[in-house]
């Protein structure tokens, strides 16, 4: 199939998608949380590295931070209290640079979580894990966490990207979860809080890397996550009133 007939054979399922997209529902907080004590939210990769400095830094991903930040202090005020920060933490002759330039590399700010993160009043309260690839499972405590826990059944997963290391945290605890029949697991993703990097072609030419589109690629995989039935929202409502915990961030 040459190019302009792969085009014209997928527009109308890109059409459905675009449309599926713009339908995502908009539950509230209330709904979500259910029984905070068995509620977890765990944010990937909301990095320096990805959102303010060096050369993977993107706007797009920095403008998750305050849907990200604002989810969870009225999470805390409803009374969550298990937030988890998965952080990249690379090896500085990490593996992964063979496929993407340094960045997050272990003891500078780049991998540490963003000031609003370290901004909230109850930051001390996270559990924050390292990792060296873009899996958030693989050679970190998260599996350990989850063996410790087993009364937490809905996670709340924000961060970036979309198509790299959200989809591995949701994909992980979603399979992991179908593997063990715990049928009352829910994995629920708010789009306003992920996002990826856009890369267009010509800039991906002169720089030497693979193009990345981030529209396209952002919608593909919020499709696939939700075919493996991840909740994917278009955002989780919480309170108009400013929660104190962000007015103290």
């Amino acid at each position: 199939m040459n190019a302009q007939d792969f085009i014209r054979h997928s527009a109308p399922f890109l059409t459905w998608l675009s449309e599926w997209h713009a339908a995502l529902p908009q539950p509230d907080l209330e709904s979500v949380v259910g029984d905070p004590a068995r509620t977890a939210i765990l944010s990937i990769d909301v990095i320096n590295a990805f959102c303010y400095t060096g050369p993977l830094a993107s706007p797009r991903v920095q403008r998750i931070v305050h849907p990200i930040v604002r989810l969870m202090a009225a999470a805390y005020a409803a009374g969550v209290r298990h937030f988890i920060s998965i952080q990249e933490d690379h090896d500085p002759q990490a593996v992964e640079f063979e496929a993407y330039p340094p960045h997050g590399i272990h003891g500078t700010e780049d991998a540490e979580a963003v000031p609003e993160y370290k901004a909230l009043p109850f930051w001390n309260e996270f559990s924050v894990m390292r990792k060296n690839s873009i899996s958030a499972a693989l050679g970190t405590p998260l599996d350990a966490w989850l063996e410790a826990h087993p009364e937490v059944s809905t996670f709340i997963v924000v961060g970036d990207c979309t198509d790299l290391c959200t989809y591995q945290l949701a994909m992980h605890l979603r399979l992991r979860a179908n593997a063990m029949q715990k049928r009352s697991v829910r994995v629920i993703v708010p789009e306003d809080c992920t996002d990826t990097f856009d890369t267009p072609i010509e800039v991906a030419k002169q720089i030497g890397a693979m193009p990345h589109d981030a529209e396209l690629l952002h919608r593909i995989f919020l499709y696939n996550m939700a075919e493996n039935r991840v909740e994917v929202v278009k955002r989780i409502a919480v309170p108009e009133t400013e929660p104190a915990a962000l007015a103290a961030a």
